[in-house]
């Protein structure tokens, strides 16, 4: 029997380019692992260009936990590693031959494999940096032991992903990742679903496990917002958290014995022709998606959704944890007036606008920032779409002066950067503000480390 949560507090923003409910195969012929993906990683390469890979070879780990390993998707050829400023690494590139070689780690009896071999196996394969923890949104700390476990099993995002559909026929990998977790805490799991989906054979039907069901308006999908409400933490304890589809990746390495990278990303936004689902490989390459399935003028291509997403190209990848790319039309143009129009099609989470007289219309939005950064005013707007019991604008002032004791007084341990999303898009002072909350959980991660 789950118990069910009412989030009040948020927004949803109805834009247009919703990804129709069909799945095809993707055929992408390169893959990149993005270091960059991975907060507070700094990788040591393993490989180098022209290696021959299979999937689950290793391609580099983490210089400060060397145990963390990040490994090939597909089975192929490295490709090119790309370097950007100061020689970060960006990017390690891997062309697919088409063959599906992987690297045996061996079928494991669940029921009979203990913890640590469990986690010697996922850190092995290159699974574990899909387990992520809170404090600091970083890749779980092997050597802990969380409270509990964590499973967001539907997202609130605009044009987001119907993770319902994604799982569809996979129950049986899906509950073998389940009981593969529910070996790494003493706690409870809990799988955390939409409290509208009555139907979903694979969620609704998970055994060992704590259902939990959540109803209300974005961010009700965030985690941070179910550990609030489920499962709080207290400073110095410790959550473990995933998504659905890396929980079947988990399932498949302990009943196949290898790393199967299988994703399904939705494609949509209002510049795509015919959104839908594509099925492919983590770190898949958008080129083919886009090609001939987008409207003319500039676009703006994101991995993930147009809240917390990050900017790709054209030819660019998509991200490590990502379910989603989002295309729209880029913000490079200037609107004589614009404050003075009706503003019939524009989205206003104020009463700014007429669109406010229509509740149920959807949008097309650009990244325009309709104005220019400014000082900070005290409106009282984003209390309304933060559904915790923090003061979100002052701990952001708590961060920008990095007063530890006060952030820590503030709240920050219980949440991350994407929970200040629907704040940075109703601010009206036009700041960074999932920058500024990312760069104090960093400094906090430092001085505690």
């Amino acid at each position: 029997m789950s118990t069910t949560y009412k989030i009040k507090k948020g927004l949803n923003i109805k834009l247009l380019g919703e990804a129709e409910k069909t799945v095809v195969d993707l055929n992408a012929k390169r893959f990149a692992i993005n270091p960059p993906d991975f907060t507070g990683c700094f990788p040591k390469m393993l490989v180098k260009e022209g290696d021959d890979v299979k999937a689950g070879t290793p391609l580099f780990y983490d210089k400060y936990r060397e145990e963390i390993r990040f490994t090939s998707p597909v089975c192929g050829k490295v490709k090119e590693i790309v370097r950007g400023a100061k020689r970060k690494m960006l990017h390690v590139i891997i062309e697919t031959d088409g063959k599906d070689e992987a690297i045996d780690f061996g079928k494991v009896e669940i029921s009979s494999i203990d913890r640590q071999a469990i986690i010697d196996k996922m850190l092995a394969s290159g699974v574990w940096p899909m387990v992520r923890q809170r404090p600091y949104a970083v890749i779980a700390n092997p050597q802990d032991e969380p409270k509990a476990i964590f499973i967001s099993a539907f997202d609130t995002a605009p044009l987001a992903a119907d993770l319902d559909l994604i799982v569809h026929g996979q129950g049986k990998e899906f509950q073998a990742g389940l009981d593969v977790l529910t070996k790494l805490t003493s706690g409870k799991v809990h799988l955390n679903v939409d409290a509208k989906n009555t139907t979903s054979k694979v969620f609704l039907n998970s055994k060992n496990v704590q259902l939990n069901s959540f109803s209300g308006p974005h961010p009700a999908s965030n985690v941070s917002v179910h550990v609030s409400r489920v499962d709080p933490i207290n400073k110095g304890e410790v959550i473990w958290y995933t998504g659905p589809q890396e929980v079947i990746t988990i399932g498949k390495l302990f009943l196949e014995g290898k790393f199967n990278s299988e994703r399904i990303v939705a494609l949509a936004g209002s510049e795509i022709l015919h959104p839908k689902y594509y099925k492919t490989y983590i770190g898949a390459r958008i080129v083919n998606m886009i090609s001939g399935n987008e409207t003319g003028g500039r676009n703006r291509y994101i991995s993930g959704n147009v809240l917390t997403g990050e900017k790709i190209e054209k030819d660019g990848f998509v991200g490590f944890y990502d379910s989603m790319v989002t295309v729209i039309p880029e913000g490079d143009h200037y609107e004589f007036f614009g404050w003075l129009k009706p503003g019939m099609n524009k989205f206003s989470f104020s009463h700014t606008f007429l669109s406010r007289l229509f509740p149920n219309k959807k949008f097309k939005v650009d990244t325009n920032l309709h104005g220019g950064v400014r000082g900070y005013v005290m409106t009282g707007k984003m209390e309304k779409v933060f559904p915790f019991d923090i003061y979100p604008l002052q701990l952001v002032k708590a961060i920008l002066v990095e007063d530890i004791d006060l952030m820590e007084n503030l709240g920050i341990y219980e949440i991350d950067a994407e929970d200040f999303a629907l704040c940075e898009v109703i601010d009206t002072s036009k700041t960074n503000i999932q920058d500024i909350v990312r760069n104090g959980l960093e400094l906090i991660r430092k001085e505690m480390s």
